[in-house]
Order: structure tokens, then sequence, then C-alpha cells
């Protein structure tokens, strides 16, 4: 699984699981573009991965939602090295709030991150990856791809959504060597999650405790949380997996927490 020399586009890839995707993939020999709203966290992300290799990353300002700025981020990366050989779509976030109550605003911008993020990213990247005869897209995806929490009805109905995306990706990739699929991590101990923990137990009237135990991490088979190491490793494993035998499928990582 050669990752050497190869060019990654990676979103949200400023802090948290995206950055620890970049970091992987360094490690791994590749060049990767840190693509986040944030350009100065971008740079400052960029610059870390820069100093472990020089000449290994570059930062793109990017809000995944606005198709000019995917299009120029992904023209950027295209301009400095070449292509694109590997997407990772990352960039996402969240808001729990029961169904009766979530802004309808609220809705469209969770849809428009993860969904319309992906696609525009995808779209944006395919033909650089025809190009050069092949490629990996992955797109961050969550157990809540494969099941359903309370009040997270936006986020459940991105991620399951994500799932179509891969598959049909796949179907349309697949004869021009483009491989497709998603990861689908558990909870993962990143501020997105820890953000949870007092909304949840405020909404379903429990301690922050009992979140933690009961919630998250109550259907694992060890009581402990994914780590974005776990969720690196996953990405590099089919960021260099270069055959159509793997495509159009979903990977849980989640401690068993979701089985298949």
């Amino acid at each position: 699984m050669n990752l050497t020399n190869k060019v990654c586009l990676v979103t949200g890839a400023a802090s948290g699981i995206g950055l620890g995707i970049a970091r992987r993939f360094v490690a791994g020999g590749a060049k990767v573009a840190i693509a986040d709203l944030r350009l100065e966290a971008a740079e400052a992300a960029a610059a870390e991965l820069n100093a472990q290799g020089p000449g290994s990353a570059m930062a793109v300002a990017m809000d995944v939602t606005d198709e000019d700025q995917v299009n120029a981020g992904v023209a950027a990366v295209v301009a400095a090295w070449g292509g694109v050989d590997v997407l990772v779509s990352n960039a996402g976030i969240q808001i729990v709030s029961p169904i009766e109550d979530f802004a309808y605003a609220d809705w469209k911008k969770m849809l428009a991150i993860h969904l319309d993020g992906a696609f525009l990213t995808s779209k944006a990247c395919l033909p650089h990856m025809y190009a050069k005869g092949g490629g990996a897209v992955i797109l961050m995806g969550s157990v809540h791809s494969k099941l359903a929490s309370p009040l997270k009805s936006a986020y459940v109905t991105a991620k399951h959504g994500l799932l179509g995306l891969a598959r049909a990706l796949a179907r349309e990739g697949g004869p021009n060597g483009v491989r497709a699929n998603v990861i689908c991590p558990g909870f993962v101990r990143t501020p997105m999650v820890i953000n949870q923990i007092p909304e949840q137990a405020r909404e379903l009237g429990i301690s922050e405790d009992d979140v933690v135990k009961k919630v998250m991490l109550g259907g694992t088979v060890d009581g402990e949380f994914t780590t974005i190491e776990d969720v690196a490793e996953v990405a590099a494993f089919l960021a260099g997996f270069e055959t159509n035998a793997l495509t159009g499928q979903s990977l849980v990582v989640s401690h068993g927490w979701f089985m298949e």
C-alpha cells in the first residue's frame, strides 16, 4: 500500500481527524493539500507537516459548499503538484436538536457541508484522477451512516447519503481506475464530539458521564473511544489500495459499536 509521491487533498484538515489523516499520509511519503475554511489554521498545519517532510504540504482555503472555492482550491493543487491522486472529503460539523426544534437553516447547513461538500470536491477531482489513470475518493462517514441516534436527524441523513454517493462514484469511476469508499468511525474524542456531551446531557436529561459511558461508548466491546490514529490508518489503507477489488464499500472503525 504505497503512498509515496501521491498527491492528496484532505478537506477539514487543519485539525482533528483531517489533520491526523494528513500526518499519516505525509509519514507514508505523500504530498498533502490541507484544505480548510480557516486558512491561517491550514497554513499552520501545513507548516507542521513541512517540518516533518519539506515540500510535503500546502494550505488551501476552501469552503466545501462553495463550488468556485472548491474548483479554485483543486486547481491550485494541480498547478503545484500536477494532479490529484487521493481525495479525503472529511469536512463536517454537528448540530444536536430534536427534529421538531431543528431549524431549517441548520438542516440545510448540515447537508450542504457533508453532502454538497463531498459532491463538489469529488466532481472537481475526478477529471484529474481520470487523466492520471486512477485514484481514490474517501468519504468520511460515521457509524451514523449505518444507524440512527436521537437528536441527530440531519447528521444521520447526511452520513447515510454518503454511502449512496460513494457507490455511484465507484460505478462511474471504476472504468477509469477510480475507487470510492467510506470510512465510518465511531465516537472519536475530537472537539466536535466533546462539544456534544453537555448538549446531549441537557437534551436527554442525564449526566455528562452517562452520555459518554452509555450513549457514546455503551455499545463498544471495550468502552474505548476510537482514536484519530485508528481512522488515519484506515484512510492510508484505502488511499494505497490500488485495484477495484475494494470499491463502493464502507469500513466501520468503532471498537465494535456497530458490526456488520
